[in-house]
Protein backbone atom coordinates (compact mmCIF):
# COMPACT_ATOMS: atom_id res chain seq x y z
CA UNK A 1 0.00 0.00 0.00
CA UNK A 2 1.31 3.58 -0.68
CA UNK A 3 1.80 6.24 1.31
CA UNK A 4 -1.52 8.03 1.64
CA UNK A 5 -0.42 11.17 3.09
CA UNK A 6 0.76 13.40 -0.08
CA UNK A 7 2.23 16.51 1.58
CA UNK A 8 3.63 16.94 5.84
CA UNK A 9 3.01 20.10 7.39
CA UNK A 10 6.10 21.25 9.35
CA UNK A 11 5.17 24.62 10.33
CA UNK A 12 1.86 26.18 10.53
CA UNK A 13 1.08 29.93 10.24
CA UNK A 14 -0.65 30.58 13.32
CA UNK A 15 1.78 29.00 15.74
CA UNK A 16 -0.51 29.09 18.48
CA UNK A 17 -1.53 25.33 19.23
CA UNK A 18 -5.27 24.36 19.58
CA UNK A 19 -4.30 21.73 22.29
CA UNK A 20 -1.73 21.89 24.57
CA UNK A 21 -0.77 19.05 27.51
CA UNK A 22 1.00 20.63 29.98
CA UNK A 23 3.08 18.44 32.05
CA UNK A 24 0.22 16.43 32.88
CA UNK A 25 0.45 13.14 35.46
CA UNK A 26 -1.67 10.74 36.27
CA UNK A 27 -1.89 7.58 38.88
CA UNK A 28 -4.75 4.86 39.19
CA UNK A 29 -4.42 3.71 42.57
CA UNK A 30 -0.74 2.87 42.74
CA UNK A 31 -0.21 2.29 39.29
CA UNK A 32 1.38 5.51 37.52
CA UNK A 33 -0.18 6.10 34.03
CA UNK A 34 1.28 9.56 33.03
CA UNK A 35 4.51 11.08 34.38
CA UNK A 36 4.99 14.65 33.53
CA UNK A 37 3.61 14.52 29.75
CA UNK A 38 3.74 17.67 27.82
CA UNK A 39 2.75 17.92 23.65
CA UNK A 40 1.21 20.14 21.50
CA UNK A 41 -1.60 19.94 18.44
CA UNK A 42 -1.39 23.21 16.34
CA UNK A 43 -4.24 24.04 14.23
CA UNK A 44 -5.13 21.99 11.34
CA UNK A 45 -2.85 19.28 11.93
CA UNK A 46 -2.79 15.42 11.95
CA UNK A 47 -0.91 13.64 15.40
CA UNK A 48 -0.79 10.69 15.77
CA UNK A 49 0.13 8.64 19.56
CA UNK A 50 1.80 5.14 19.39
CA UNK A 51 2.67 3.21 21.68
CA UNK A 52 2.35 -0.15 23.70
CA UNK A 53 -0.42 -1.38 25.13
CA UNK A 54 -1.49 0.41 28.57
CA UNK A 55 0.69 3.39 28.06
CA UNK A 56 -2.10 5.79 28.29
CA UNK A 57 -2.95 6.69 24.92
CA UNK A 58 -6.74 6.07 25.89
CA UNK A 59 -6.21 7.71 28.61
CA UNK A 60 -4.77 11.47 27.20
CA UNK A 61 -8.21 10.82 25.25
CA UNK A 62 -10.25 10.98 27.95
CA UNK A 63 -7.84 13.58 29.96
CA UNK A 64 -8.78 15.71 26.41
CA UNK A 65 -12.59 15.00 26.75
CA UNK A 66 -12.97 15.55 30.42
CA UNK A 67 -13.89 12.23 31.46
CA UNK A 68 -10.76 11.98 33.86
CA UNK A 69 -9.07 14.73 35.55
CA UNK A 70 -4.97 14.50 35.68
CA UNK A 71 -3.32 14.68 39.27
CA UNK A 72 -1.46 17.54 38.13
CA UNK A 73 -1.15 19.31 35.49
CA UNK A 74 -3.14 21.62 32.03
CA UNK A 75 -5.32 20.62 29.72
CA UNK A 76 -5.41 23.59 27.82
CA UNK A 77 -7.38 24.48 24.79
CA UNK A 78 -6.91 27.52 22.47
CA UNK A 79 -5.06 29.25 25.43
CA UNK A 80 -7.52 28.49 28.11
CA UNK A 81 -7.00 25.76 31.03
CA UNK A 82 -10.23 23.29 30.75
CA UNK A 83 -8.88 20.85 33.14
CA UNK A 84 -12.07 22.02 35.84
CA UNK A 85 -14.33 22.60 32.90
CA UNK A 86 -17.73 19.68 32.62
CA UNK A 87 -17.52 17.16 29.53
CA UNK A 88 -20.58 18.79 27.66
CA UNK A 89 -18.93 22.63 28.22
CA UNK A 90 -15.61 21.33 26.46
CA UNK A 91 -17.54 19.77 23.41
CA UNK A 92 -19.70 22.59 22.88
CA UNK A 93 -17.26 25.56 23.49
CA UNK A 94 -14.16 24.21 22.15
CA UNK A 95 -16.12 21.67 19.64
CA UNK A 96 -14.75 18.48 20.13
CA UNK A 97 -15.67 15.35 18.09
CA UNK A 98 -15.07 11.87 19.63
CA UNK A 99 -14.58 8.48 17.61
CA UNK A 100 -14.30 5.54 20.34
CA UNK A 101 -12.96 2.50 19.10
CA UNK A 102 -15.88 0.72 20.13
CA UNK A 103 -19.74 1.40 19.16
CA UNK A 104 -20.56 5.11 19.52
CA UNK A 105 -23.86 4.36 17.50
CA UNK A 106 -27.01 2.76 18.24
CA UNK A 107 -27.63 -1.04 17.34
CA UNK A 108 -31.14 -1.67 16.81
CA UNK A 109 -31.43 2.10 14.33
CA UNK A 110 -30.77 1.93 10.97
CA UNK A 111 -27.72 4.42 9.80
CA UNK A 112 -30.17 6.94 8.39
CA UNK A 113 -31.93 7.11 11.97
CA UNK A 114 -28.34 7.10 14.08
CA UNK A 115 -27.70 10.47 12.00
CA UNK A 116 -31.05 11.61 12.58
CA UNK A 117 -30.40 10.86 16.37
CA UNK A 118 -27.58 12.83 17.29
CA UNK A 119 -28.40 15.61 14.37
CA UNK A 120 -31.53 17.02 16.60
CA UNK A 121 -29.47 17.05 19.79
CA UNK A 122 -26.50 18.89 18.39
CA UNK A 123 -28.07 20.88 15.71
CA UNK A 124 -30.00 23.96 16.83
CA UNK A 125 -31.38 24.72 13.73
CA UNK A 126 -33.83 22.29 12.78
CA UNK A 127 -33.80 23.30 9.07
CA UNK A 128 -30.40 22.43 8.69
CA UNK A 129 -30.77 18.96 9.92
CA UNK A 130 -31.96 17.08 6.68
CA UNK A 131 -29.23 19.14 4.54
CA UNK A 132 -26.27 18.14 7.07
CA UNK A 133 -27.46 14.55 7.28
CA UNK A 134 -27.33 14.01 3.39
CA UNK A 135 -24.25 16.08 2.87
CA UNK A 136 -22.44 13.63 5.20
CA UNK A 137 -24.22 10.44 3.52
CA UNK A 138 -23.25 11.75 0.06
CA UNK A 139 -19.49 12.87 1.29
CA UNK A 140 -18.73 9.24 3.09
CA UNK A 141 -20.95 7.06 0.52
CA UNK A 142 -23.64 6.00 2.58
CA UNK A 143 -26.64 6.18 0.82
CA UNK A 144 -27.01 2.34 -0.30
CA UNK A 145 -26.87 1.33 3.01
CA UNK A 146 -28.63 4.14 5.02
CA UNK A 147 -32.06 2.11 6.09
CA UNK A 148 -29.97 -0.66 7.34
CA UNK A 149 -29.76 -1.32 11.16
CA UNK A 150 -26.21 -0.18 12.33
CA UNK A 151 -25.53 -3.88 13.94
CA UNK A 152 -25.68 -5.56 10.04
CA UNK A 153 -23.21 -3.02 8.81
CA UNK A 154 -19.15 -3.65 8.11
CA UNK A 155 -16.57 -2.46 10.18
CA UNK A 156 -15.78 -0.30 7.59
CA UNK A 157 -18.98 0.83 7.31
CA UNK A 158 -19.64 1.45 11.00
CA UNK A 159 -16.90 3.68 11.21
CA UNK A 160 -17.86 5.53 8.49
CA UNK A 161 -21.07 6.19 10.28
CA UNK A 162 -19.43 6.50 13.48
CA UNK A 163 -17.06 9.57 11.94
CA UNK A 164 -20.27 11.12 10.37
CA UNK A 165 -21.94 11.40 13.57
CA UNK A 166 -19.01 12.89 15.05
CA UNK A 167 -19.00 15.28 12.12
CA UNK A 168 -22.59 16.27 13.37
CA UNK A 169 -21.45 18.45 15.10
CA UNK A 170 -19.24 20.17 12.97
CA UNK A 171 -16.09 19.71 15.19
CA UNK A 172 -12.63 21.85 15.44
CA UNK A 173 -10.94 18.78 16.53
CA UNK A 174 -11.40 15.37 15.99
CA UNK A 175 -10.08 12.44 18.45
CA UNK A 176 -9.44 8.73 16.83
CA UNK A 177 -9.19 6.24 19.19
CA UNK A 178 -7.57 2.76 17.74
CA UNK A 179 -9.42 3.95 14.46
CA UNK A 180 -7.58 0.96 12.29
CA UNK A 181 -7.94 -2.36 14.68
CA UNK A 182 -9.42 -5.36 13.25
CA UNK A 183 -10.22 -3.56 9.58
CA UNK A 184 -9.00 -5.22 6.30
CA UNK A 185 -6.26 -3.72 4.21
CA UNK A 186 -8.65 -1.43 1.72
CA UNK A 187 -11.04 -0.15 4.55
CA UNK A 188 -7.75 0.68 5.96
CA UNK A 189 -6.73 2.65 3.18
CA UNK A 190 -9.85 4.38 2.66
CA UNK A 191 -9.99 5.40 5.82
CA UNK A 192 -6.71 6.70 5.71
CA UNK A 193 -7.80 9.00 2.53
CA UNK A 194 -10.59 10.43 4.84
CA UNK A 195 -8.62 11.46 7.56
CA UNK A 196 -6.31 13.25 5.37
CA UNK A 197 -9.69 14.68 3.30
CA UNK A 198 -11.18 16.53 6.60
CA UNK A 199 -7.58 18.01 7.19
CA UNK A 200 -7.44 19.60 3.91
CA UNK A 201 -10.88 19.84 2.95
CA UNK A 202 -12.20 20.52 6.17
CA UNK A 203 -9.57 22.41 8.12
CA UNK A 204 -10.09 19.67 10.85
CA UNK A 205 -7.23 19.36 13.51
CA UNK A 206 -7.17 15.29 14.16
CA UNK A 207 -5.80 13.43 16.70
CA UNK A 208 -5.32 9.58 15.99
CA UNK A 209 -4.23 6.62 18.59
CA UNK A 210 -3.65 3.15 17.57
CA UNK A 211 -1.26 0.19 17.42
CA UNK A 212 -0.77 -0.19 13.51
CA UNK A 213 2.52 2.39 12.92
CA UNK A 214 2.88 1.81 9.50
CA UNK A 215 -1.43 2.40 9.00
CA UNK A 216 -0.74 6.16 11.25
CA UNK A 217 1.93 7.15 10.30
CA UNK A 218 1.31 6.94 6.26
CA UNK A 219 -1.57 9.96 7.50
CA UNK A 220 0.17 11.75 10.22
CA UNK A 221 2.07 14.96 10.19
CA UNK A 222 3.68 14.27 13.21
CA UNK A 223 3.47 11.92 16.04
CA UNK A 224 4.63 11.16 19.55
CA UNK A 225 5.60 7.54 21.16
CA UNK A 226 5.05 6.84 24.98
CA UNK A 227 6.64 4.64 26.93
CA UNK A 228 7.03 4.09 30.59
CA UNK A 229 4.12 6.90 31.03
CA UNK A 230 6.36 9.65 29.09
CA UNK A 231 6.74 10.34 25.49
CA UNK A 232 10.18 9.08 24.69
CA UNK A 233 9.99 10.79 21.48
CA UNK A 234 8.51 13.23 18.95
CA UNK A 235 8.61 14.15 14.90
CA UNK A 236 7.78 13.64 11.63
CA UNK A 237 7.31 10.25 10.54
CA UNK A 238 10.73 9.84 8.95
CA UNK A 239 12.24 11.25 11.88
CA UNK A 240 10.83 8.91 14.59
CA UNK A 241 11.70 5.81 12.01
CA UNK A 242 15.60 7.06 12.86
CA UNK A 243 14.95 7.80 16.48
CA UNK A 244 17.23 5.49 18.40
CA UNK A 245 14.98 6.32 21.93
CA UNK A 246 11.60 5.84 19.24
CA UNK A 247 13.44 2.27 17.76
CA UNK A 248 13.79 0.95 21.35
CA UNK A 249 10.44 1.55 22.87
CA UNK A 250 8.41 0.81 20.28
CA UNK A 251 9.41 -0.07 16.44
CA UNK A 252 12.16 -2.19 17.25
CA UNK A 253 15.04 -2.38 14.40
CA UNK A 254 13.63 -3.92 11.44
CA UNK A 255 10.86 -2.01 11.51
CA UNK A 256 10.23 0.10 7.77
CA UNK A 257 7.96 2.53 7.18
CA UNK A 258 8.59 3.05 3.26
Amino acid sequence: MGIIKKFRIKSFKNPSPLISIENISLSFGQRKILDNVSFKINHGQILGMLGPNGVGKSTIFNLITGLIKPDYGKIKFEGIDVVNYPIYLRTRKFKIGYVPQYGGYFSDLTLLENLKAIAEIVIEDKNFIYYKIDQLIAKFELDAIRDIKAKFLSGGQKKKLVIALALLSEPKVLLLDECFAALDVLTIKMLQEIIVNLQTENNITICICDHQARDLLSCVDVAVILSNCKIVAQGSPNELINNTEAKNAYFGDSFKFN
